[in-house]
């Protein structure tokens, strides 16, 4: 293999559009880029993408000679990349509250799905620990803030994702869980010492490299007790390489987060910082938007190889074990699909994870008021919420009542606003979405609460806010909103209240 063909092979690419544009063709043909990375943007329709994967492998294969990794981050819940004709699961808080065989199933259908479709890399189950409350960026994303039991329920998914024909990859390593900065937007920094970090970062990820994860992805975060220069693991080489690799024993494929979060490209710069964790022990480096980014990337890769800033021997192994994995992949297109089955399956999931924290839920009456803030996008890396209607336009139009939607931190105006068109109601029904992070969705539930009408909150993302609950308030974990949640939570909420019947409910003690 050549410089420039074995280079290539190290870099995960993306693109903006549906279609491959001409930035990235030139990428693949010139640089020889053997990876791409596939988001929200790409994907319109089931039909589209498959025809999309089609063309990716048709172009790299032609111009590479390997098979591509077509990866996508399809954790499901807050982080669904799929389009709304495909099956998109729970995400992880949520299936760890459905219970029993809920996060294997996901896994595996999801798996079925993306590769009929032609997506053989699935970057998931979340591995972190969110044991940190205040934590903008994980948070529902993981299965839960107790190592033992989140290890387990992430290594189901895994399970089912491989068992369903694709690559799992843990992330974020060592650890993403006690954060309280997105480091899309800014540099976290955990302090832990190694005791600690044994105790709850690094459990699920030894147990994970126990079980045979085939990849995880790095986190661009600092451990300053782990790596004393002011390094993210993402590019320190004594995290990757001497405690991933050489102390934890991991032989498959490290991949980075993506490049051109803040966390890099704003402290270090992407092409800087992606050079520097191929050599702290990288094998694939994610440059998931710009192509003249990873076409730098590639030519600096080049240039440290051929002034021997890279070992030629770290390099060759890192290559080996790509193949390896793309080896894994062997098996022809297609395959079993999912079925109409498998979507119903996941339907109940979603509504059997909704998990009552106090009730009970009071009756809706003639006149009920439904307010809260409309869909956020409280990450960079969490789903566009565009398609995604208010919480409170779609419970009055689905059950009746009136509606007032607020902003994601309403001012004094605003909650005078909602207490006023309150006051005549039947019953309250409030939706939050990460509250407990914002300071105006926790006064307004105060205010709201303080009217001593019958009330229900919704947590719509984090359940934390639900600790905030006015005094005789129902609280409601339903952790994602999105279209599908708002659904299955009308559904809820009109059968809990206006009819008698058995509702599959998770009670958690909280």
């Amino acid at each position: 293999m050549d410089l420039k063909h074995a280079v290539g092979q190290r870099i995960m690419a993306g693109f903006p559009g549906t279609t491959m544009d001409e930035d990235f063709v030139s990428l693949v043909r010139e640089e020889k880029i053997g990876n791409v990375i596939l988001f929200r943007r790409n994907i319109e329709s089931r039909a589209q993408l498959t025809r999309l994967c089609r063309e990716l492998k048709e172009l790299i294969r032609s111009e590479t000679g390997a098979e591509p990794l077509i990866a996508i981050d399809q954790e499901g819940g807050v982080v669904t990349r799929l389009s709304d004709d495909m099956i998109n699961t729970p995400g992880a808080m949520a299936l760890a509250a459905v219970g029993g065989d809920a996060p294997y199933r996901a896994g595996e259908i999801t798996a079925r799905e993306l590769r009929d479709c032609g997506v053989n890399f699935n970057l998931a189950p979340v591995l972190d620990v969110n044991s940190n409350p205040a934590n903008p960026v994980i948070g529902v994303r993981s299965f839960g803030d107790e190592p033992e039991r989140a290890s387990d329920l992430a290594l189901a998914f895994m399970k089912g994702t491989l068992e369903g024909g694709i690559l799992a990859c843990g992330k974020h390593f060592p650890g993403h869980g006690d954060t309280a900065v997105d480091s899309h937007l800014g540099l976290p920094l955990v302090e832990k010492g190694r005791e600690e970090l044994e105790n709850c970062e690094l459990l699920p990820f030894r147990k994970a490299i126990a079980a045979g994860i085939p990849a995880i992805m790095t986190s661009h975060v600092l451990f300053p007790r782990l790596e004393p220069e002011r390094l993210p693991a993402t590019m320190s080489r004594r995290i990757l390489t001497g405690l991933l690799r050489e102390e934890l024993g991991f032989g498959g494929v490290i991949i980075s987060d993506c490049m051109e979060m803040d966390a890099i490209a704003k402290f270090y710069g992407t092409v800087e910082g992606a050079a520097a964790s191929i050599a702290a022990g990288a094998d694939i480096v994610c440059i998931s938007h710009t192509a003249a980014l990873a076409r730098g990337t590639a030519e600096r890769v080049r240039a440290d190889l051929e002034h021997g800033r890279l070992a030629r021997s770290e390099f060759d192994a890192a290559l080996e074990r790509i193949a390896r994995a793309k080896e894994r992949l062997a098996a022809p297109d297609g395959g079993s699909g999912t079925t109409k089955e498998d979507a119903e399956e996941v339907r109940r999931m979603l509504e059997r994870s909704f998990s009552l924290v106090h009730g009970p839920v009071p009756e809706l009456g003639e006149r009920p008021f439904f307010t809260g803030c409309g869909p956020v996008r409280t990450s960079l890396v969490s789903s566009h919420v565009r398609e995604t209607p208010a919480f409170p336009t779609y419970m009055a139009e689905a059950l009746g009542g009136c509606a007032l939607v607020t902003s994601d931190d309403p001012d004094a105006g605003e909650i005078a606003a909602a207490v006023q068109a309150a006051r005549e109601s039947s019953c309250i029904v409030l939706g939050t979405c990460n509250a407990h992070l914002k300071p105006g969705q926790l006064a307004l539930m105060e205010a709201l609460g303080a009217l001593g009408k019958p009330m229900a909150v919704a947590a719509l993302r984090n359940p934390y806010d639900l600790l905030h609950l006015p005094q005789g308030a129902a609280g409601i974990a339903a952790w994602e909103y999105t279209a599908c949640a708002l659904e299955a939570l009308a559904a809820f909420l009109d059968k809990k209240c206006r009819f008698t019947g058995e509702i599959p409910l998770v009670y958690t003690e909280f």
